[in-house]
């Protein structure tokens, strides 16, 4: 009788201090659409199609690119630059 059961929660506690910054898009007509190319094969395509497809069906104000070294996060530079001129990015991968 002296057997139990451990239940553990692998969900992480709510942070109360976290702030959501996402703003949703009513359209993308006018908006800057930016890129953050990983370096993987093929993205840079993906992107030249996606972006000409925004601009022609949607009416995209531009497109901003970055493009990182691999799977090493974005540097602060490249976020603070997203964050002042996209209102949208897209991030992904080729292949």
């Amino acid at each position: 009788m002296g057997d139990s059961t451990v239940i553990l929660d692998p969900v992480a506690p709510a942070r109360n201090d976290a702030t959501l910054t996402r703003r949703s898009l009513d359209q993308l007509a006018g908006k800057v659409v930016g890129f953050v190319d990983n370096a993987k094969p093929n993205f840079n395509h993906l992107a030249d199609d996606l972006a000409a497809l925004l601009l022609e069906r949607h009416g995209i104000a531009g497109v901003v690119r970055h493009r990182k070294r691999g799977q090493v996060p974005v540097s602060e530079e490249m976020l603070q630059d997203l964050a002042a001129k996209c209102d949208a990015v897209i991030t992904g991968s080729g292949d």
